[in-house]
Order: C-alpha cells, then sequence, then structure tokens
C-alpha cells in the first residue's frame, strides 16, 4: 500500500491542503482594524485602575513644569523694569512650587479620615485670616483689591485663595455626614450651613473687592449643591440670586463695567480702555502655528499688563503658537476628565463630593482665565491654575491635586494594583500560582 494511502485512509477528501510557501497564498483574517480597533485599546487602556492616578499625576506635574517656563519668560522684562534681577518672579514661584510639591505628597499619602478632620481647622483658620486682611495695617491691596496679608520680606500671602479650599472639604464633609443620616432629601438640610457659611466668605471676598475670586467660589458652591443632588428648581433659585447680586455689583462699579465693555473687543479706545484685553489678542494672533520662539515676545515689553500672572497664556500663544495652547487645554482637559472619573466611579460620598468640588474649581477658573485671554469673558483677575505666577494661589491648588490623588490611589482597584507593583510581591504572587509538573513532563 502506499505511503500517502496508509497516512490518508479517508481518502483525499480529509486530507488539508498545504500552505503555500512563497507568500502567495490568501492572508489570514485579522480583527477589525482602524478607528474601532484604536477607540477600543484606548477604552481598555482608560479603564484600567491605574489611569487615573497617573493621568492627574502627570498633567498636573507637566502643566506646573511648563509654567514654571513660562514664568520666566514672560517675567523677565517685568523684572527688569523694576530693577530686579531678570530670575526675581522665577526664583518666587519655583519657591512656591517646591513647597506646594511637599503639600501635594503630603496630601497624596493623607487617609480620607484625616482630609475630613482638617477641614474644620482650615475654614476657622481661613475665616480668620480673610477676617483679619480687613484690618487696617494688617491688610495690603494689590491692583485696588484687598486681599493680602504681608507676611514678611517680599512675600505676601492671598487668604482668599485658601477659601476655596476650606469650602471643598468642609462642604464634601457636611454633605457626606447628611447623606450618610438620609437627610440631603430635606431642602432645608441641603442648603443650611453650606449656604450660608458660602455666603459668609463672599461677603469676606467681596469686602476686599475681588469679583473674580467670588466667581470661583460661587462656582465651587455650585459644584457642590449639583453633586448634592439639588432639585432643578432649588439650583435655579440659588443662581438666579447670584445673578442678580452680580448684576447689581457689576452696575454698581465702573471698574467692573468697563471690563464688561471689553468683551469681543479688537480695538483701544481713545483713552487706552481694553488695553490689556486688545494686547492680549495680539500676542495670541501674532503667534500663528508655532510660535515666535520662547522667550521672543514682544507684548511683554510693556504692551501688555501682568504679562506672568492673568495673561500669562497669552505670552505662551505668542511664544509656543497654537501648538503650546492647544497642549495647554489638553493637559487641562486631561485632568478635568480624570478628576470626574474620580469622582464618578467612587462609592465614598465624602470623596465624590472633594473629588467633584476640586475638578470645579480648577476647570471654572480655568475657562474664566483662558476665557478672558481670547476676550470671550470680561476680566476677573484669575490666574491660570498651577500655571500663572502666585504662590497664593499655587500652594492650595497643588494640596488639591495631591487630594486626588489619594482618592485616586484609594479605589480598591488601585490599591491592589499599587500592591503588585511594590518590589518582590509580583514574583512571590507568581511563584505560588506555578503548579508542580511531573519530572519527565515539558
Amino acid at each position: 500500500m502506499p505511503a500517502t494511502a496508509r497516512r490518508n485512509p479517508r481518502g483525499t477528501q480529509g486530507a488539508r491542503p498545504a500552505a503555500p510557501r512563497g507568500g502567495t497564498g490568501l492572508a489570514r483574517p485579522r480583527g477589525p482594524g482602524g478607528p474601532r480597533k484604536l477607540y477600543e485599546q484606548l477604552r481598555k487602556a482608560w479603564d484600567r485602575p491605574l489611569t487615573a492616578y497617573y493621568v492627574i499625576l502627570g498633567s498636573a506635574l507637566l502643566i506646573i513644569g511648563l509654567g514654571l517656563v513660562m514664568v520666566y519668560s514672560a517675567s523677565m522684562i517685568k523684572a527688569l523694569q523694576l530693577d530686579l534681577v531678570s530670575s526675581y518672579f522665577f526664583r518666587k514661584q519655583f519657591l512656591a512650587a517646591s513647597m506646594g510639591a511637599v503639600l501635594l505628597f503630603a496630601a497624596s499619602r493623607m487617609p480620607v479620615k484625616l482630609h475630613r478632620a482638617l477641614s474644620y481647622p482650615l475654614l476657622a483658620g481661613t475665616v480668620f485670616l480673610m477676617a483679619l486682611v480687613q484690618v487696617p495695617g494688617i491688610g495690603h491691596a494689590v491692583n485696588g483689591n484687598q486681599n493680602w496679608i504681608s507676611i514678611g520680606g517680599p512675600f505676601q500671602l492671598q487668604p482668599s485663595e485658601f477659601g476655596k479650599l476650606a469650602l471643598i472639604l468642609w462642604g464634601a464633609d457636611l454633605l457626606a455626614r447628611k447623606q450618610d443620616k438620609h437627610l440631603l432629601a430635606q431642602w432645608k438640610h441641603m442648603l443650611v450651613p453650606l449656604v450660608p457659611v458660602a455666603f459668609m466668605l463672599l461677603g469676606l471676598i467681596m469686602l476686599g473687592g475681588d469679583m473674580g475670586t467670588a466667581i470661583i467660589l460661587t462656582a465651587i458652591l455650585f459644584g457642590l449643591l449639583w453633586l448634592a443632588g439639588a432639585p432643578t428648581r432649588l439650583f435655579a433659585g440659588v443662581l438666579a440670586f447670584a445673578g442678580f447680586l452680580g448684576f447689581v455689583l457689576v452696575k454698581t462699579s465702573s471698574n467692573r463695567m468697563a471690563r464688561l465693555d471689553c468683551v469681543l473687543s479688537t480695538e483701544m479706545g481713545p483713552e487706552g480702555q481694553c488695553q490689556q484685553a486688545v494686547h492680549g489678542i495680539y500676542a495670541l494672533a501674532s503667534g500663528g502655528w508655532f510660535g515666535s520662539g520662547l522667550g521672543a515676545s514682544v507684548e511683554k515689553w510693556g504692551q501688555l499688563p501682568e504679562p506672568h500672572n492673568d495673561f500669562i497664556f497669552a505670552i505662551t500663544g505668542e511664544e509656543l503658537g497654537l501648538a503650546g495652547t492647544l497642549s495647554v487645554l489638553a493637559l487641562f482637559a486631561a485632568l478635568g476628565y480624570a478628576g470626574i472619573r474620580v469622582a464618578g466611579r467612587t462609592e465614598d460620598p465624602f470623596v465624590r463630593y472633594a473629588a467633584g468640588g476640586v475638578t470645579t474649581w480648577i476647570m471654572a477658573q480655568a475657562t474664566i482665565n483662558i476665557g478672558a485671554v481670547l476676550g470671550l469673558l470680561p476680566i476677573a483677575g484669575v490666574p491660570l491654575p498651577l500655571f500663572s505666577y502666585g504662590g497664593s494661589a499655587l500652594l492650595p491648588t497643588m494640596f488639591a491635586v495631591g487630594l486626588l490623588i489619594a482618592f485616586a490611589r484609594d479605589d480598591p482597584a488601585a490599591r491592589a494594583a499599587l500592591a503588585m507593583r511594590r518590589p518582590g510581591t509580583r514574583w512571590k504572587t507568581m511563584r505560588r500560582r506555578v503548579t508542580k509538573r511531573p519530572s519527565g513532563e515539558r
């Protein structure tokens, strides 16, 4: 009998054709590719336990690092005009960032119970300092706003910046305790004492004339009420009252009315009105796709006031172009989206309220600052979070980022993933999973 018959006794019908050797055969079918495959890969990567942790940490550090570079570039000419060394403002910002790094690390390692315990002392201390600002001889006015306290030498403290963090931590603890007792279904428990305390902080801020910080604090209050499940009519009522109060404050101040008139303005008035808004647009327009180069800004030579503070985004657009500004926007979008993920996936009500409040704070302040630079919103005088010059704004914001990192680490799946990455843990775990095979098996 032939060898082929012995190998295939059922005949040629059951034989499989040999695979062609020259690569001329048909290719094996592959899975779906293109945008759908890329979307699935990104979705799987985003669903990993540590994604939010790394996104928050990475985006925040990149924003801070790029902010330090731009503060140095934008403030050199301003420092020389004041007869200071060119790196004067950069040195102060670097010192504040170093102190903020300590706060960020400490906040990221604190347990949730300790954060809740710190909320009441932080609120009491902030209220005391904000009231101390209005005492003659202690408080100082900067650009017409009485919101500063001198702490020695060239260093000053703005307590209202810490009021944002205090309201978030205290409000989150208050709402979490009321939710545990099933009291948030009653509108009185939802509003009292959260709204009265927030209005007290707003009153102390408005005594100094700082409208921008008051707007951010109001946004934080609305964010907490939204997360607490405030009904639409109640939310609309508080919003209407805040809108009416803001309208009255704007109408009774010529300075605020002048800022409102500069929205969408592209030309300065006969007496130099809207100079800051117009030159901010000029800086962005002259940047082009990739900018004029780091340090080569023209507007920072005196045409644009506050180039290293409120309008640092305009200098970024002039020196780094559209690519630089879009990179900054992408980093803020990643930070905000990761904050939303942390708030949405937790089962701890305090973590949900605190993470949502911090995300609302950073995103609202970034939107107001960038909107003012683009000429779409009135100039509110608020810095770009983690990016602009100012230690009083940088320190509490970095502590708030540490809060988000701590909450992202506190997720059970994230804790398990971090435990697996400790030295020796992965090897021991894998060794226990290996089953002993017979001696002759391969």
